[in-house]
């Protein structure tokens, strides 16, 4: 009865996770836009948060609770399953374009990125405070970048309906004090869940984290990127997931690491490094067409299902 009731917690923990973060994103950029902040500004921001709020929560609660484990394997378990999962679905759903910039410099931007999360954890043993404020230099170079950008090729920003007339501010702001508050309280139950949960079954934190943890804080990804598909708004799938990859270890690790510094074990280099190849399998299969078809898609389902049997495997 006992681990049933974890795995309930478990549930409840993502859907106030899912539920916070949506609530969140609602009422800040509805606010942003009452002030005129530019959309591209808010959706490269307090959108990008919001997407990856639920990975923060989890990995910041499980870093400043001790379960360090949980809060890399989050972070990389995500990154893996948001490109050969999510990615290899959506491409199913309708073969994907690519934009010629995320080729270019998201992509590989992101692998760099995570070539860097590998050296600073192997470095010493432990991502660091100044690894955390190295990786918050890059994403706020990352924004500005983007929105100079956005600025040269006059894009649309209008990703948001502006906010009405009966959205006060006071309700707006008590969106976000609750969308936070869920975060936070989501984030709580989740990682003592599958603390718990990973007790139980004697397996360890790391294998929850790159698994079931990943996935419930990769739903909103997932959501995002399956429905965009199937709306042939193919940009908003691939965008949503590299954006997401960025954040991750940037913004999330980031932000754990300057909180506490977090043990990086020996263990993490295989994943950090299948997290690496991902992102090369993704631009060999994009750089040429500009485009992931759903050939490339289910390769990535068959690398994943892989991954997921050499996880068991070690278990």
């Amino acid at each position: 009865m006992g681990i049933v009731l974890q795995f309930v917690l478990l549930v409840i923990g993502f859907v106030l996770l899912m539920k916070g973060a949506d609530w969140f994103v609602d009422g800040a950029s509805k606010i942003a836009d009452k002030f005129g902040i530019p959309h591209i500004v808010i959706g490269l921001t307090i959108v990008a948060f919001g997407t990856s709020a639920p990975e923060a929560a989890v990995s910041i609660s499980a870093a400043l609770k001790g379960s360090v484990d949980l809060s890399i394997s989050n972070v990389l378990g995500s990154n893996i399953m948001n490109v050969l999962l999510i990615l290899g679905l959506s491409s199913i759903i309708y073969p994907l374009a690519v934009k010629k910039s995320a080729i270019k410099f998201d992509i590989p931007f992101v692998f760099a990125v995570s070539i860097l999360m590998l050296i600073c954890g192997t470095m010493d043993g432990n991502i660091g405070r100044i690894d955390g404020l190295i990786f918050w230099a890059l994403l706020i170079g990352y924004i500005i970048y983007m929105i100079q950008l956005t600025k040269k090729s006059q894009a649309s920003d209008e990703d948001f309906e502006p906010a009405g007339e009966n959205d006060k501010i006071w309700k707006l702001l008590l969106l976000i004090i609750v969308g936070g508050v869920m975060i936070v309280a989501g984030s709580n139950v989740t990682v003592d869940a599958a603390s718990n949960i990973a007790t139980e079954f004697g397996m360890d934190e790391r294998l929850i984290g790159l698994t079931i943890v990943a996935f419930g804080t990769s739903l909103p990804e997932l959501v995002t990127s399956c429905i965009a598909a199937k709306k042939k708004e193919t940009d908003i799938a691939i965008g949503n997931i590299v954006g997401s990859n960025l954040f991750n270890i940037l913004f999330v690790l980031g932000t754990s690491a300057v909180i506490t510094p977090i043990t990086y074990q020996s263990k993490f280099i295989f994943d950090n490094v299948v997290a690496i190849l991902v992102m090369v399998v993704l631009w060999l299969f994009v750089f040429r067409k500009q485009k992931l078809s759903r050939a490339g898609g289910i390769v990535m389902l068959v690398m994943y299902a892989a991954y997921f049997a050499n996880l068991l495997v070690q278990a």
